[in-house]
Formats: C-alpha cells, structure tokens, sequence
C-alpha cells in the first residue's frame, strides 16, 4: 500500500473522512414502466420517485449512512431550499459548507424514466457548466485540505484547472479518486494526465474499454493500471473488479432483482470508498461497494436502498460466511 493511502486512513486531525466534489441533481424517476418509452407515444406509471441525483449524492448518502465522516462541494440554486431534494440530502447529515449558490441559475434537474435495468435520462444543468471553478475558492480549498480522501464526481474538463487541485492534495498526503464518466472531447493524454494523480478511479465497463480502446474489461483495467494506482471496472449485475500491484480482484454483485438501476455504480463509490477508508482490504472493498451497488438497484431513485450499519454488517456477513449466493434482501 502507497505512503498516502496509510495517511488517508490514520488522519486522525482531519474534520472528514471523505469530501465529494460533483454536480447536484434533483431527480424525477419514472419507474416499473410496462412499455418502452417512445416518441410519439404516452405511457402511464404508478411508480414515480423524487429524490437526490447525481454521482455526489448517492456516493455521499452511501459512505455517510456507513458511519464516514462525509462533506460535499457543489453548486445549486437559490431555490435549493425549497427542493425536497436538496432537503432530503441535508437530512443525511452531510457538511454542505463552501458549496455555492448561484442567483443566475436554478439547480440542475434530471427525468429519469426506468424500463427493465436500462433507463434514459433527459437533464436541465446549466448551473454545473464550468463547475471547476469553485476549485479557485479559498473555502473550498480549505474543506478539501481538511479531508483524508477527496472524491470527485463529475467531468473533468479543463485539465489545466484540475491538475494542480490533485497534485497539491497528494503532495498533502490526501488520497484523491474521480469516477468522470466518458467525455470524448478529453483525449486518452488529457485523462491519464488528471488521473495519474489518483489513488482510484471508478468507470464501468463500458466507459473503461472506451478510455483505454481495449476490447474487454480485464484487457481495460491492465492498461488501465498504467495510469492509476488502483483502477476499478464496475461491471453492473456481474459485479466489479480492481488491480493492485499487478494482481487481479473480482467480486460478485449480490443477487437482488433490479428495480432501478440509476446511481448503483455511485452507491458503489460510496461503499468501496467507506471501506477502504476504515481498513478494509481490497476484496472487502470491492465487497462494500458491491453491496451498496446492489442494495441501491433493488429501490428507485439510487439512494432509497443504501444500507445502514446494521444491514451493512448483515450482508458482509453473509459473504464471508460463505452464503453470498443465497442473499436475498427482506
């Protein structure tokens, strides 16, 4: 394990054990729809959710619920407080200082309609446009410098702007991860210059092998490992896998009937990051993050479904007992 890995799990003077930077999303989930939706056709639901969105919210929700200390940075409008979205996130007990409201923009909004696992997503963010300029403000920096691991869950446009944010928080021993999604106007040279930084990043399979031009997901997480010290291909309904010094792991997803898959792979973050910031090893990482995954694909809305502590333990008990296979959510 790296010298700054075994300072961001015994910073013991630090405010937080995690800080997430990323865009906030109010969410609008129709889900358990009979029919695919098409244009030109109207379809009906029962099954409608509102509820926090985006990769900061359901990473936060998941590691905050687990017990870790957790802050978030991000942008949101001045009707934010009137959102029971955003109201919904403050009731998690989650640090929002230095996040920053904007008087020109309303908070960004996402409809989400949910068919079998696959959903499509249509999303109102001007407010998240240049986002990375809240790295500039004082605050900000201070709230960063103040966490054992820093999160990012948004786009990383501009590399000029992220590049030094990264490099100065590892030289601080602060372990930094990002899970960016796939920006093709970013090269495979601008990403691997932001992400070499970083002790994990967290793509899925598809936007791995997109990054890298690789044709499965072992043959992306090799390359992958190239650039990152630790990179984790999240592989949906099969589960996930990462490799450290050279060595391949792979743990399964729990089986537990999809209901909406939106956010899983951020519910993942939030678990994987929990456990690596509390000593976990590397098959228990992946373990915690799958759990989070899944439990969170089990209910609408991404967040519903994260565990608390006692379930979490539940779970994690299950696996190593051998039972994984047999868990079923009550």
């Amino acid at each position: 394990m790296s010298n700054t890995s075994r300072k961001a799990r015994s910073g013991a003077a630090k405010k937080f054990d995690l800080v997430i930077f990323g865009e906030f999303f109010s969410d609008m989930i129709f889900y358990q729809l009979r029919n695919q939706p098409r244009f030109g056709e109207e379809i009906k639901t029962d099954s409608f959710l509102i509820a926090p969105g985006g990769g900061l919210a359901r990473a936060a929700i998941a590691a905050s619920r687990l017990g870790s200390a957790t802050g978030i940075v991000t942008r949101i409008g001045t009707d934010a407080a009137s959102l029971p979205t955003w109201n919904a996130l403050m009731a998690e007990g989650l640090d929002v200082s230095a996040c920053e409201i904007s008087k020109d923009y309303a908070t960004a909004l996402t409809v989400s309609m949910a068919y079998r696992s696959n959903r499509m997503m249509v999303t109102h963010d001007p407010i998240n446009q240049r986002l990375e300029d809240l790295l500039s403000s004082p605050a900000v920096q201070q709230k960063l410098h103040r966490a054992r691991h820093v999160h990012f869950a948004c786009a990383l446009r501009r590399p000029k702007q992220w590049i030094p944010v990264l490099k100065q928080l590892r030289d601080a021993g602060i372990t930094v991860s990002a899970d960016f999604g796939w920006n093709p106007d970013l090269s495979p040279s601008q990403i691997h210059s932001i992400v070499r930084h970083c002790e994990f990043i967290f793509p899925n399979e598809n936007e791995a092998k997109a990054i890298t031009g690789a044709s499965d997901a072992a043959r992306a997480l090799e390359k992958l490992q190239e650039w990152v010290r630790v990179p984790i291909v999240k592989l949906g309904r099969r589960g996930a896998m990462l490799m450290a010094d050279g060595k391949i792991y792979r743990e399964p997803a729990l089986p537990i009937a999809v209901v909406d898959a939106t956010g899983a792979g951020d519910a993942f973050d939030g678990g994987f990051l929990h456990a690596f910031l509390h000593g976990s090893d590397w098959a228990d990482c992946l373990k915690a993050g799958n759990i989070c995954g899944s439990l969170s694909s089990a209910y609408p809305g991404g967040a519903h479904g994260l565990p608390d502590p006692k379930e979490f333990r539940h779970y994690m008990g299950q696996w190593k007992a051998g039972r994984g296979a047999a868990v079923r959510r009550g």
